[in-house]
């Protein structure tokens, strides 16, 4: 392997487990500022239990991905070094603006929400948590416009070889933008929620925290139940401007090599790009056109439309974007099944249901990571779509030297992840149950006046 191939990979890699830490942080600010907005309002113990649970998550998951985060900035310089010099003049001010706009914020706030319980009022820790909510969404805005910008390029022309910026509105607020923000703002909600809803079931499958599991089980199913269609939608809206402005993706994601009128669905197949055919192909007649033009008889290009040499690799993109969508019909089913039991008042006893969503637990990880699959991969042999290849973006540095740090890549980043996975198992062991002298302190105080540490017995540390 060269190393453009191994420089892929070790992106790649990098930014697939990098994914995995936002894709939480976002969807658990907002459940968090849920949470204390709910315990202001009733003074309910349980609501404050759930928040100063989740919080610890979050603080813990904040801080793996800032950890993960920076070697992707890093990366550009060492592996993409042809890439910052010819993209430089876009993709760092839409990076700089998010660390300052976003990052900053999140940062700052995130010390009062977890330490400043006996240290500012009631109103100013409401107001921390929803800043810290407010950056992790900016952030994404941020992220997600420069990534976009990569797949549906305008505002911007090459001045004597370098991309240079001549439009800043175009530039952030490209065709793709929109859904793309949308799209991953959804995925992470959809992947909080199963994190919540698969811990809280097994709470109550055991007889735990029962009051606060059965209502984190609840907020858990109605952001499912929400944002699960929701998400179905916004990838059909997604589907078509990719069609627009990124064809032979599109037809990557579908196994089509001929530019056909009246396209079918390929259920299942093998694609073979060699020989630029489908194995083992299982269709539905017309279907793909429908999905694709509203008609059943609209023109869906295919791959052979441009040479192998500019066709992205099929294999992950096909497969990928039949996980991705299967799985969104999953989360659907266990959204409406979640609402069903709420409604007929079985949560506490319906076992199945529990048990769905323990295994379901991480699918919403799953299906991010594969969605991230399909639109990078797809959008292969370009780093920016029509204008730079990947091939002219890689650092001329030895082959040698990249696998020897996408080695210790995977050696170090799997042990980061086992230490993550170590606390966050030892956290949820501890449970969300505030002690006794806690919830003996909160009779007649005001919300965000109980000074949790102080509360706490020495034992209990």
């Amino acid at each position: 392997m060269d190393a453009l191939l191994l420089s892929r990979i070790q992106f790649g890699f990098t930014v697939g487990f990098h994914i995995l830490f936002p894709t939480l942080t976002i969807g658990l600010a907002w459940f968090l500022v849920f949470f204390e907005a709910r315990w202001r309002r009733t003074q309910q113990a349980h609501w404050l239990e759930l928040y100063r649970f989740w919080v610890k998550i979050f603080a813990l998951t904040f801080g793996m991905g800032v950890v993960s985060g920076l070697v992707l900035s890093y990366q550009f310089g060492t592996n993409f070094s042809r890439f910052s010099e010819l993209a430089g003049p876009v993709m760092g001010p839409l990076l700089s603006v998010e660390v300052l706009t976003a990052f900053f914020v999140e940062a700052g706030f995130l010390g009062v929400m977890l330490f400043g319980w006996d240290k500012v009022g009631p109103r100013l820790h409401f107001l921390a948590t929803l800043l810290v909510a407010i950056g992790t969404t900016n952030s994404a805005f941020w992220i997600l416009s420069a990534n976009s910008f990569m797949h549906t390029p305008q505002g911007a022309e090459f001045v004597d070889g370098v991309l240079i910026p001549q439009d800043w509105w175009a530039i952030v607020f490209n065709p793709s933008f929109p859904y793309r923000l949308s799209h991953m703002l959804l995925a992470s909600g959809l992947t909080t929620a199963l994190v919540i809803a698969g811990g809280s079931a097994w709470c109550l499958s055991r007889g735990l925290y029962c009051e606060a599991s059965r209502s984190a089980l609840k907020t858990a199913i109605a952001v499912l139940a929400l944002a699960a269609p929701a998400q179905i939608v916004v990838g059909d809206f997604h589907g078509l401007n990719v069609r627009e402005h990124q064809p032979m993706k599109v037809a990557a994601m579908e196994g089509l090599w001929e530019t056909t009128r009246g396209a079918p669905l390929v259920a299942f197949a093998w694609p073979d790009q060699a020989a630029q055919t489908n194995r083992f192909a299982v269709e539905i007649p017309k279907l793909a056109s429908l999905i694709l033009t509203h008609e059943l008889d609209g023109e869906v290009l295919g791959l052979s439309e441009v040479p192998l040499a500019q066709q992205p690799p099929v294999l992950p993109v096909f497969f990928g974007f039949r996980l991705m969508v299967g799985l969104g019909f999953v989360f659907v089913l266990l959204g409406a099944s979640g609402v069903w039991t709420w409604l007929r008042g079985r949560l506490d006893d319906a076992t199945r249901l529990q048990q769905a969503f323990m295994l379901a637990t991480p699918l919403g990880f799953v299906a991010t990571l594969a969605g991230w699959i399909v639109a990078e991969t797809g959008r292969q042999p370009w780093l920016v779509n029509g204008m730079i290849r990947t091939a002219d973006g890689v650092s001329p540095i030895p082959a040698a030297s990249v696998a020897v740090s996408l080695a210790l890549f995977v050696l170090v980043y799997g042990l980061l992840f086992a230490a993550y996975l170590y606390f966050v198992f030892k956290l949820v062991r501890k449970g969300p149950a505030l002690p006794e002298t806690h919830l003996e302190a909160m009779r007649g105080a005001r919300p965000g006046e109980l000074l949790i540490d102080e509360a706490e017995p020495q034992g209990a540390r």
